[in-house]
This record gives C-alpha cells, sequence and structure tokens, in this order.
C-alpha cells in the first residue's frame, strides 16, 4: 500500500512537472515514464556487473557500453543542470543523447522499449529537468509492490476522460472483478483494450497476494512473465505507459500489440484466451468495412461496445471466461444488434451475471451508467439462471469528490457470486436474485435489472384535507394574537 511519504514524493514530482510548463496530465506521465525507464536500465545494469565482479565475469550484451557511461542515471544525475540536459538533449559518443539511448535499448530495455518509436523528450528547461531527476533518485524502489504503487498513484491523476470514450477504470472495480473471476494457474489473461494496462496489472497482484507459493515454480515463472498476459491496445502512448505499469510490477515481457482489436489485422486472435477482463470505449462507431469479417457475423453493428462483446467471444477458448464493464444500453438497448448480442450471450454461451453499477462510479471521468457482465464461452448454450446485483454503493460518494464512505456493496458482491446457490432463495425484493432464462427470453433479451426487481411501496396515511385546514386556521390564529401581544409591548 502507498505510504504518505511516496505520495508527497510523488506530490512534489507532479508539481515541479506543473510549475515547469507540462500542464498535460498525460505529457507529464510519459515523461515520468520515461526517467523511471531511464533509471531502470542503469540499475538493471549494475546489477548484472555486480554479479560478474562476483564471478570473475564480465557482463554479456550490457545495455551500456564504457564509452556510453556518462548516459547512465548514476553518472548525469551528478552533473549540473545544463550539462545534464545536454546529454538529453545534444548526441554525445556514438551519435546519441540519454533519449536516443533509451530508445534504442531493444529487448535488453525489456518490452517498454518495443514502442518507443515515436516518443518524445518534451522536458523544456535544465532547470526542470534537474529538480526532476533528483526528486525521482530519491523515491525507493527497491520491491516490486512500492515500484507498483508509486506507478499506481501517478496514474490516478489522470482526471479526464480519452478520446472514443477512454477513461481509467476506478482500481477497486476492477480488483472486484479480478476477485471475482479468481485468476488462474493455468490462465492465459487478455485485455483487448488495455489502456495503462489496470486489468492485468490487477491480476498479477492477485496471484502474488494468493497463491505466493506457484512463484516458487520456475514454470509458473515462465508462464506469467511471458505467455500469461496479453493486452491490445491502438494509442502509441497508452502502450508505452501500460508496458511500464505492468514491468513495474513485475511482469517484465508481456505480450503487448499495438492495432485496434476490431480491425482486420487482428482478425488472427481467435481461441487464444481463457480469461478477457476489459472496459471497452463506449462511444463511437466503425465503418463495416474497418471491422473484422467474423465479429460482424456475431453482432451487425457500427456501435463499439457491441463490436467489443463479439470480440471478445472469438477471443476466448471455449470455456473461457470473460469480465466486461458495458454501458446501461447494451443491457435494454431495443436496436436489432443490441438485443442480437444479448440472445448471442444468453443461447449460444452461457451468462453468469449482470452488476448493474450506479452512474457515479466512473466520475469525476464521466457520470455514465454502467454494468459489468460475467459470461462463459461454450458454443452450446448453457443458461439456466442469470444473477442480478443492484450495486447502490462501492465505498466511495458518487460524486466527483469521490471521498471514502462506510457503504460498500463489493465485498457482497464476491462473497455472493462465489456462493451462488445460496442466491436461490433470494427474493425480488433483495439487492442480488436470480432470474430464470425462459423468463428473461420472454422479455426480448431484456437485461436491465429494473425488469426483474419487485418494489414494495409502503402504505402512507395523510390528515383528511378538513382537518389540515383546521390546523392552518388555528396556527392563523396564534399568529394573530402573537402580533397584537408584540403590537401592546411596543406601545
Amino acid at each position: 500500500m502507498i505510504t504518505g511519504e511516496l505520495k508527497s514524493q510523488v506530490d512534489r514530482i507532479w508539481e515541479a512537472f506543473w510549475t515547469g510548463g507540462n500542464s498535460n496530465p498525460l505529457t507529464v506521465i510519459e515523461q515520468f515514464t520515461y526517467l523511471l525507464y531511464i533509471r531502470r536500465l542503469d540499475e538493471k545494469q549494475t546489477l548484472e556487473e555486480k554479479k560478474a565482479s562476483l564471478i570473475g565475469g564480465v557482463v554479456k550484451n550490457p545495455i551500456f557500453t564504457p564509452e556510453q557511461k556518462d548516459l547512465r542515471w548514476h553518472s548525469f544525475k551528478q552533473k549540473d543542470p545544463q550539462t545534464m540536459f545536454d546529454l538529453f538533449s545534444r548526441p554525445q559518443v556514438g551519435g546519441l543523447t540519454v533519449f536516443d539511448h533509451m530508445r534504442n535499448s531493444g529487448s535488453q530495455g525489456g518490452v517498454f522499449a518495443n514502442f518507443m518509436k515515436n516518443a518524445q523528450f518534451q522536458i523544456a528547461t535544465p532547470r526542470l529537468l534537474d529538480q526532476v531527476v533528483q526528486m525521482i533518485d530519491k523515491v525507493k524502489m527497491e520491491d516490486r509492490d512500492t515500484k507498483g504503487d508509486l506507478y499506481e498513484y501517478m496514474l490516478s491523476k489522470l482526471s479526464t476522460a480519452g478520446t472514443n470514450g477512454q477513461f481509467r477504470t476506478p482500481r477497486h472495480i476492477i480488483r472486484m472483478m479480478v476477485d471475482m473471476v479468481e485468476p488462474k494457474k493455468v490462465d492465459t489473461i487478455c485485455d483487448p483494450s488495455c489502456g495503462t494496462a489496470g486489468f492485468l496489472v490487477s491480476a498479477g497482484e492477485y496471484l502474488h497476494q494468493t497463491h505466493e507459493e506457484w512463484f516458487h515454480e520456475k514454470a509458473f515463472r515462465d508462464h506469467f512473465d511471458q505467455k500469461m498476459f496479453t493486452g491490445v491496445e491502438f494509442d502509441a502512448t497508452m502502450l508505452r505507459i501500460g508496458a511500464m505499469n505492468l514491468q513495474l510490477h513485475g511482469i517484465e515481457s508481456p505480450n503487448l500489440i499495438g492495432k485496434d482489436a476490431l480491425s482486420e489485422s487482428n482478425g488472427d486472435i481467435r481461441d487464444a484466451f481463457t480469461l478477457v477482463l476489459a472496459n471497452p470505449p463506449f462511444k463511437g462507431s466503425l465503418d463495416y468495412d474497418g471491422v473484422e469479417g467474423s465479429i460482424l457475423k456475431t453482432v451487425k453493428t457500427k456501435k463499439t461496445e457491441l463490436l467489443f462483446l463479439a470480440l471478445m467471444l472469438r477471443m476466448l477458448k471455449t470455456g473461457g471466461r470473460c469480465a466486461v464493464i458495458v454501458p446501461d444500453g447494451v443491457l435494454f438497448g431495443s436496436s436489432s444488434a443490441h438485443k442480437q448480442i444479448r440472445q448471442e450471450l444468453l443461447e449460444k454461451h452461457k451468462l453468469d451475471a449482470v452488476i448493474s453499477m450506479p452512474s457515479g462510479v466512473f466520475k469525476p471521468y464521466a457520470g455514465v451508467s454502467t454494468a459489468v457482465l460475467f459470461f462463459t464461452k461454450t458454443g452450446t448454450g448453457g443458461t439456466e439462471k442469470v444473477w442480478f446485483y443492484d450495486m447502490k454503493a462501492d465505498g466511495y460518494s458518487l460524486d466527483d469528490k469521490r471521498a471514502e464512505t462506510k457503504e460498500n456493496d463489493l465485498p457482497d458482491i464476491v462473497s455472493r457470486f462465489k456462493n451462488i446457490p445460496g442466491e436461490e432463495s433470494r427474493k425480488r425484493t433483495d439487492q442480488s436474485f436470480l432470474v430464470p432464462f425462459d423468463e428473461i427470453k420472454e422479455n426480448d433479451w431484456d437485461l436491465s435489472i429494473n425488469r426483474y426487481k419487485e418494489i414494495i411501496y409502503e402504505e402512507v396515511k395523510y390528515e383528511s384535507p378538513f382537518k389540515l385546514i383546521n390546523d392552518i386556521k388555528e396556527l392563523d390564529n396564534e399568529r394573530s394574537k402573537s402580533i397584537l401581544i408584540l403590537e401592546k409591548l411596543l406601545k
């Protein structure tokens, strides 16, 4: 868990960027990410040099050659601000700047280096660069938890929605979804719109916290580092941030794909994953020509939120599970495409649960009402009953401030989902209940909880109008008497 001191350090770094002229949150995080990466490259080689020294050998495939010593973090951090800035902005030995070397670090730098093609150095002054480098240097980043917490706190400062309906998913909502699906040892996990990789990071943290013993096995560590996590994202900036987020959380070599997941060029990703976790873009539409053909066979639409559901079905292996956030319109939309995808999930696969969330969950990014769908790909049906939950509180106020509150349904949601048989006795007036497949079918595949929830209206008795009129007359009489008394006192 992030400490107050770590928060203060990040806040000071953020403020230095802000006052130094970098006011775009995404730009700040990107520049912060580059500097963290440059520091990690130096630390990585320093560790290899210590190992080589112990056995009397040399470092194989060094990240830095002896001629590039000035490009290393521990060296340039001791320079005066102008000299340091020149190392970043003017080519040195071999024609490289510190920034150029970072971009060309290749496989030695991990997956992050794969997405550095269009990276740009945007720290404008020597003073700001020196300030930020000295601050980052003071941050203790010895262990995975600290590094991950630091970066997550920095990402929490992304307080505006992006284009095409993108916005950062609250981490406690992600964790609720991960706790519900309980990632398994052999899972291959994908987020087809990964953004900053919050879902993949949370799945990795879940495994560390619940099954640390698995990490003692080399086969599992290799699976965890190289094959378990896949993210697809078309935004190059988000890919870089997501790559760093994963690496700082100990996932060194995830499979990150820089494409639009819905495009024709991604048609080869099918029957590949056992678990999908996602919060795909809600708004916007695509031309049919730009969407991969097999997706349109499942649902004929231009709406991205419906296309992503079809994509996830294609990506999953038979028996694979999915937890995905969707806008409320997906649950009750009356278009043929809306009904088509709901019927697909219910009739041809196994829809497990629908959790309706209050509209304030995504504030301050957006006030959209959303739900979480949980389903299993079967290809042969299997939906008997669907579990509905009406989330009223998530542990935070539902306004722009999002302050912590005592009211929190998330633990109850996770607990009840893991004991669905115990929900059989729940009534439609309760916060959660089961609805049979046939009833949903009769309601034209409607998945809105309000369609099935029963509300008890309590009778309220009011006084008769004549009694109320008499009461008003008495009050008027008393008021008149009080005014007469007051007039006498004033004479």
